[in-house]
């Protein structure tokens, strides 16, 4: 049996009639770039967010940095973050000039472990940027009220979240901004790259919506220098279809993994494997289905392979011992639970349209592997 880590055709088979009226409507129209179709996505988002605003633009990747353009950081200035998450995160950071503050890891949730941050703390700090792992928001409660009393702004980077909740709110919502990326693998994803900012600040969101044409408050008036970074018509009509079986997809991905979870507790295997943990308050999305081998992790994914079942290491190497980052000063010990999670975690196939068959056969190879070798 072939099992992928993703299969997107499923998905787009049983939408094809509507997305294809949709970017047909679209060609119709000739309006591409902004307008009418991209602001009806944004207050979809926003509504769906619980959020006043949600501005459109080119990717996860710019909206991360547009949320940092829009507090003003500069070279020399510090920002708060993870060091085990995509090398985005870090990234709008560096570009800016400003130095990502690395801060290790919870061991269970993969997320930012806020006993880290308030010590993190220096008079350079400008920000704090927690990431929502695999589809579970961070210790939000706990980094809100740290944030609040050092008067530190929070920017979420909701990438992986969107539709997740912290103690009954959404994703994107807690912090000043909130980022999200619609590249096609996300639980909403377009037919290509785009991404979101949502806040419920008026003056943020007027000022992201600057920066992402150029600066400019018309087309040739231009206060400050801001980027390209504009939602596609034809990915806003794409999303907005998609949009409305959001919860349903997410719904589907928990049973999932309840499925899965249920399966490697009757198979005993939760002797070599520790299951995905949802701390209290959190409603998950999975994005990822993410085990933990603590022996035998690259072995296993190989086997796994040999028997056409799709896996993935979300993520080899932590951050601050990229190769770009060395200008930081880290070595490897820096961050003991960053680094231990990059060694031991894998990602299983995990979407909507994944088969009991499918994941019954996933857990039946694992369980014919040996771990005791």
């Amino acid at each position: 049996m072939k099992v992928p880590l993703i299969d997107l055709r499923g998905q787009h088979l049983s939408l094809r009639p509507q997305l294809i009226k949709a970017v047909e409507s679209v060609i119709d129209s000739q309006q591409f770039v902004l307008g009418s179709e991209v602001e009806a996505f944004e207050n979809k988002v926003a509504e769906y967010c619980s959020t006043e605003f949600a501005i459109g633009c080119a990717s996860g990747s710019d909206a991360l940095l547009l949320a940092l353009m829009a507090l003003d950081l500069k070279a020399g200035d510090e920002v708060i973050t993870t060091p085990f998450t995509f090398f985005a995160t870090a990234a709008a950071i560096a570009r800016l000039g400003a130095r990502p503050k690395f801060v290790d890891i919870e061991p269970h949730t993969y997320n930012l472990d806020p006993r880290g941050v308030e010590a993190a703390i220096t008079t350079r700090t400008r920000a704090v940027l927690p990431v929502h792992m695999y589809g579970q928001c961070a210790d939000m409660s706990t980094i809100l009220e740290i944030s609040n009393r050092q008067g530190l702004p929070i920017i979420e980077d909701a990438a992986q979240a969107i539709g997740a909740l912290s103690e009954g709110r959404r994703a994107g919502s807690m912090g000043q901004m909130g980022c999200f990326s619609f590249y096609p693998t996300k639980n909403l994803g377009g037919a290509g790259d785009g991404g979101m900012v949502v806040t419920n600040n008026l003056a943020l969101r007027n000022r992201l919506r600057k920066l992402r044409v150029h600066g400019g408050a018309t087309e040739y008036e231009h206060d400050e220098i801001g980027i390209n970074s504009r939602l596609d018509a034809l990915q806003a009509v794409v999303l907005k279809v998609k949009m409305d079986h959001l919860d349903e997809w997410s719904e589907a991905r928990r049973q999932k993994a309840l499925f899965y979870n249920r399966l490697f507790l009757e198979a005993g295997l939760d002797s070599y494997i520790a299951l995905p943990f949802v701390a209290p308050g959190n409603q998950h999305i999975f994005h990822q289905y993410v085990i933990r081998i603590p022996q035998h992790r690259d072995s296993l994914l190989k086997y796994l392979f040999e028997n056409g079942i799709g896996s993935k290491v979300y993520y080899p190497i932590p951050l601050h011992l990229q190769k770009c980052f060395d200008y930081l000063g880290h070595q490897k010990g820096d961050f003991p639970e960053a680094e231990l999670a990059a060694l031991e975690t894998l990602a299983l196939p995990c979407f909507p349209e994944l088969t009991e068959e499918q994941q019954r056969y996933v857990v039946e190879v694992i369980g014919k592997f040996p771990f005791d070798v």
